[in-house]
């Protein structure tokens, strides 16, 4: 067997990962367990089929660098990859991508997401640890854009994960070191592109940051990552990416710009497969002011958790509404909570654990 012959496995079985290492049995991420599978493979046959993937450039960086980012089709699906050295041996983590056309009914997403999708200008951020859905949630976003709004839609990716073709939108997809050199730079000219949307993969540093809010603040609807677990984590840590005597400013630009924050965490649903536990910020007049104000700030949490009219929800109402629809195992749940105590008082509270 080879790695192609893992990768059907891959799309038979439902992995989310395979995780390939030289000489040693390959491992697929089934839910959340990683399972070993297989037969080991040598270096050689890891060697070429890399080459046969992989491009000359990026080979080169490999060389020099150690590691490489990539992506790839195999078999109708689209792959993303990451190869590197542990222990001078070769290994790969390779990710399955969902595809592009999925829904947010699909996905088991909250409709504020749809709503979030739907405004005309503003920034709009997903986030969540690595291996949330991030990428599938934005991927949503853009798909739904396509299809309902006849706009100019850039996405700025490293690499390109979903390939979207052009429905109602025109879709320009530019992958850092093929098509621009990096976040920066490609947001440095992107407002020269006529765009109405732009997706950036991840906001990795101030440049970023300040360009994305800089590109919104223009009339644009900005999509991006943040490797943040709430939206009030999100909201400091892009202020911490600014010098003390920056951050009134910040603050000031943010909270007129921010739309909204979809924080995710996956979790096993009893049907089969992941489903997302859902955290929504929609930024309201509240919102802004307690954005501005850093000592109001950590009250964003109660306004989300009062904010049902406007499509809010905090991790444990989205929880408790997996539980309700008997989607996910009270364990599981218990365990993604912030404090498995207190969300089973909650619980109790609302009648749902009775007899617990």
């Amino acid at each position: 067997m080879g790695i192609n012959d893992y990768l059907l496995f891959m799309i038979e079985e439902g992995a989310s990962d395979l995780h390939i290492r030289e000489n040693s049995p390959p491992r697929f991420r089934i839910g959340k367990r990683l399972v070993p599978n297989g037969h080991p493979l040598p270096l050689e046959h890891l060697e070429k089929w890399m080459a046969k993937v992989v491009d000359e450039r990026r080979m080169k960086k490999f060389a020099e660098k150690g590691e490489i980012d990539f992506a790839f089709d195999f078999q109708g699906n689209r792959f993303r990859a990451n190869a590197y050295k542990e222990r001078g041996r070769l290994c790969f983590a390779i990710r399955r991508v969902p595809s592009g056309n999925l829904t947010f009914e699909e996905l088991n997403l909250p409709p504020a997401v749809k709503k979030l999708a739907s405004e005309r200008r503003g920034l709009v951020l997903v986030t969540g640890t690595a291996g949330s859905g991030k990428s599938t949630t934005l991927a949503a976003m853009i798909n739904f854009i396509n299809e309902n709004r006849e706009c100019h839609i850039v996405t700025i990716e490293d690499p390109i994960e979903v390939i979207h073709e052009d429905k109602k939108a025109f879709i320009t997809q530019r992958e850092i070191e093929v098509d621009t050199e990096s976040y920066a730079e490609a947001l440095r000219y992107v407002v020269r592109q006529d765009p109405d949307v732009i997706m950036i993969g991840e906001m990795r540093d101030r440049e970023t940051v300040e360009a994305a809010i800089s590109a919104a603040e223009m009339g644009n609807l900005v999509l991006s990552t943040l490797h943040t677990v709430d939206a009030t984590e999100t909201i400091n840590r892009i202020i911490d990416f600014f010098q003390p005597h920056e951050q009134h400013q910040v603050r000031i630009a943010l909270a007129s710009v921010l739309k909204g924050v979809i924080s995710q965490r996956l979790l096993t649903c009893k049907k089969g497969g992941l489903v997302p536990a859902v955290e929504v910020l929609v930024c309201t007049k509240t919102v802004s002011d307690y954005i501005v104000n850093p000592a109001d700030t950590y009250k964003i949490k109660e306004v989300i958790e009062q904010g049902e009219y406007y499509g809010m929800q905090t991790f444990e109402q989205s929880l408790m509404k997996l539980l309700v629809n008997d989607m996910i195992e009270l364990d599981e749940a218990a365990q993604a909570a912030e404090n498995a105590e207190d969300f089973l008082i909650k619980l109790r509270q609302s009648g749902f654990l009775v007899n617990y």
